[in-house]
């Protein structure tokens, strides 16, 4: 299942696609995306190119990269029912 997006910016191809320059808005980062790092602090975006320039001429969207690993399943150790002991 596929997180909602949550988008913080934009941004519009420059020299012949060579390079996309973009706007963050730093408010609309939610605290809970920002992670640190050898005392920094960091956030995951992905920009994707629109499918058409909007009204203000940009071409890409920017939005926080939510996806998280799935935690790791400790294997549950089998009983040995032969020890139980009645007291």
């Amino acid at each position: 299942m596929e997180d909602k997006k949550i988008f913080v910016g934009s941004g519009i191809s420059k020299f012949e696609g060579n390079l996309v320059s973009c706007s963050i808005c730093l408010s609309d980062l939610p605290s809970e995306h920002i992670f640190e790092y050898n005392s920094k602090k960091y956030i995951k975006l992905n920009v994707q190119k629109k499918k058409e320039q909007d009204q203000y001429g940009k071409t890409h969207s920017v939005s926080i990269d939510t996806w998280k690993p799935e935690a790791k399943k400790e294997p549950v150790p089998a009983v040995d029912s032969s020890n139980d002991l009645p007291f």
